[in-house]
């Protein structure tokens, strides 16, 4: 069911020539730009309409209106199981913690006597948020878009997601009522790449944004990589991906349900377990079998994704190997089950998040560990982090000198204007000073 990739015996690679050694899904994003751009353009010029005839032909449904109605929000919030209510309101309490203490504040350096630079930092005036809703429906993505841009203070936010033909054309309930439960009450019937190009170019109901944030399929990433440089966008989600860097303390039958656990959100969806115990690789191959026999969408999205070239039992000398080959892949979710899991954890370089121990596997982080569960993916993890307060704020320095502080460092900024063959700029400091640059004391 899951390949193995034994990489025992000879010394590893460095850098790219590792990382070729290890399973990944396809994933072409500049294939689908030509698919998207379109789409987006009909949404340019059309605007409602083309998002109508959109969300007829990929979603089956024919909406008399994209922007969601208020009442809808609330008949769903009232309409929510208690215990699914109870559970959002929970993973909202937690995740709120751990995002406002990420809210930076204003700084002033005084770089000498006169002459200040303060950091502040501003939210982006508007964000659209997008929520999934293919194959799986995510109110636990609404909570993780909506708590940062809160936190961060961002005045104007949206959110789209896919109409449902089950639904009247109204996103899933379950979405709606967690937009309801977050005080988002401007929500949009539309999906995929449209949803993106209704957030970048606006339409006549739905205002433009700044910033396009939350995963997506493959026409979502391409559509944010077209609109790139129009708008801020959070990162081109791939298909989303767990490694486990193991040893033979760890439990085979935790470790299969972890694996599976991710198998289950796509056929493309990558299941990595890395692990210097050949017996603990036979069990937990072992275990799978049981595991996915009694699993729910086995044929359609778990047997693929394990079986595919994405998912792979990795065979390593060592635990220090493992490191390597972990940081290497840069997984969206990493968990270590070793003996020294936490010396280890503290050691990842490349991770979207890290799950340390048998006590907090990635479901965990995906609902209710107060993090945030959207992570670079695609090995993007060795640059790029996951959505945070910060993604939504600005740092803007403001600069603040005296004539006395400026008269200070006047000839070094000229002398590195005319290094650069750039006399005006040195211009601009002389003329502040009856054309003559006074000496520095």
């Amino acid at each position: 069911m899951i390949s193995r990739i034994d990489l025992r015996g000879d010394a590893l690679p460095e850098g790219p020539a590792l990382r070729d050694l290890l399973p990944r899904a396809d994933f072409d994003v500049a294939a689908a730009l030509d698919k998207v751009r379109p789409l987006c353009e009909a949404v340019h010029h059309r605007g409602d309409a083309a998002l109508i005839d959109f969300a007829e032909k990929f979603d089956g449904v024919r909406l008399t209106s994209v922007r969601v109605p208020a009442q809808a929000l609330t008949d769903a919030l009232d309409a929510l199981d208690p215990a699914v209510r109870a559970a959002l309101e929970e993973s909202i309490r937690r995740a709120r913690l751990v995002h406002r203490a990420q809210r930076r504040t204003t700084h002033t350096t005084q770089v000498v006597p006169g002459g200040t630079v303060t950091e502040k930092w501003v939210p982006v005036d508007r964000v659209g948020l997008y929520a999934p809703g293919g194959r799986s429906v995510y109110p636990s993505s609404v909570v993780m878009n909506v708590v940062p841009a809160q936190e961060a203070g961002v005045p104007s936010i949206a959110l789209a997601s896919p109409a449902q033909a089950e639904f009247g054309g109204l996103p899933h309930p379950t979405i709606l009522a967690a937009c309801a439960l977050l005080g988002v009450d401007e929500v949009y019937a539309a999906g995929g790449a449209t949803a993106v190009a209704m957030f970048a170019y606006g339409t006549e109901s739905c205002p433009p944004a700044n910033m396009v944030t939350g995963p997506g399929n493959i026409w979502v990433a391409a559509a944010k990589r077209y609109f790139t440089g129009r708008i801020g966008i959070d990162a081109e989600a791939g298909p989303t991906e767990i490694a486990v860097l193991a040893d033979d303390t760890a439990d085979p039958v935790h470790l299969a349900a972890d694996l599976i656990s991710q198998a289950e959100h796509d056929p493309l969806a990558a299941s990595v377990l890395v692990t210097d115990s050949p017996a603990l690789a036979d069990a937990v191959e072992k275990e799978l079998a049981p595991q996915v026999a009694a699993s729910k969408h086995v044929d359609d999205r778990i047997v693929p994704a394990l079986s595919g070239k994405q998912s792979a039992i990795v065979l390593v000398d060592g635990l220090e190997e493992g490191l390597r080959v972990c940081d290497a892949y840069g997984a969206e979710h990493l968990e270590i089950q070793t003996a020294d899991a936490t010396a280890l954890a503290d050691r990842v370089r490349n991770a979207g998040a890290v799950f340390v121990g048998p006590w907090a596997p990635v479901s965990l982080g995906d609902y209710a560990a107060g993090s945030n569960h959207v992570l670079p993916t695609g090995g993007c993890a060795c640059h790029s982090s996951g959505l945070s307060v910060q993604s939504f704020l600005r740092g803007i320095h403001l600069v603040d000198y005296t004539r006395e502080a400026l008269a200070e460092v006047a000839h070094h900024v000229v002398t590195l204007a005319e290094a650069e063959d750039l006399p005006a700029h040195g211009a601009a400091i002389k003329a502040r000073f009856d054309w003559k640059v006074p000496e520095s004391k």
